[in-house]
């Protein structure tokens, strides 16, 4: 999943992140391209966990729409984080209809767990995220469990804004994320993962 695969990784580049929104609103072109490019791996990733191959042109859709609409963007390069999240969401959201692929309901019994320590078996699940395999068994995940880890991971949103973007309580996707990482860890290392192709999130195994 390359570039920004970690929140604290993706989140270290928000200042220069919110500087070249800033100055891309003003016009500057070569700004809105260093945008581009600290979004877009993170972006990218989350993408493929929801639509699989498809991800390379809903993610140009979504871009489209996100420079048309840069000028009514407010906030700083976390919030330009969570604002083209939701609008990638939306259009893969649309891509899955239009395919006639209803994405699964998410269904959560409670509120209270945490995200892992930063030692944790879980930690590693998520240092472990940048191989192919795993964006496959990330897929395979419950769709609430495969996006919060996606957005928390993947696009670096810290939980409030994996919240937003999802249109959940915080503690919700907390939840979500806690059961999708405690699954992978047990998944990643596993030997002997079928490979049965790319699936989009709401098909079953």
């Amino acid at each position: 999943m390359g570039q920004g695969g970690e929140p604290r990784r993706a989140r270290a580049y928000d200042g220069e992140l919110g500087a070249a929104v800033a100055r891309a609103q003003e016009g500057d072109e070569a700004a809105f391209a260093a945008a581009y490019r600290i979004v877009h791996p993170g972006l990218l990733g989350y993408l493929r966990g929801i639509v699989g191959d498809d991800a390379e042109d809903v993610a140009s859709d979504a871009w489209l729409e996100i420079a048309r609409d840069l000028g009514r963007f407010k906030g700083d390069g976390a919030g330009f984080r969570g604002w083209t999240a939701t609008i990638a969401r939306h259009r893969a959201l649309d891509h899955l209809r239009r395919q006639r692929v209803r994405p699964r309901a998410a269904t959560l019994e409670q509120d209270v767990l945490d995200l892992p320590g930063p030692h944790s078996t879980h930690e590693q699940a998520l240092e472990s995220l940048s191989t192919e395999r795993a964006l496959e068994l990330v897929r395979a995940l419950p769709r609430d469990q495969a996006e919060a880890v996606l957005l928390r991971v993947v696009v670096g949103l810290d939980g409030p804004a994996a919240a937003r973007v999802l249109g959940k309580r915080p503690g919700a996707v907390r939840t979500a994320a806690y059961r999708g990482l405690k699954s992978l860890a047990g998944r990643l290392g596993a030997a002997g993962v079928t490979k049965d192709g790319h699936r989009t999130l709401g098909e079953s195994e």
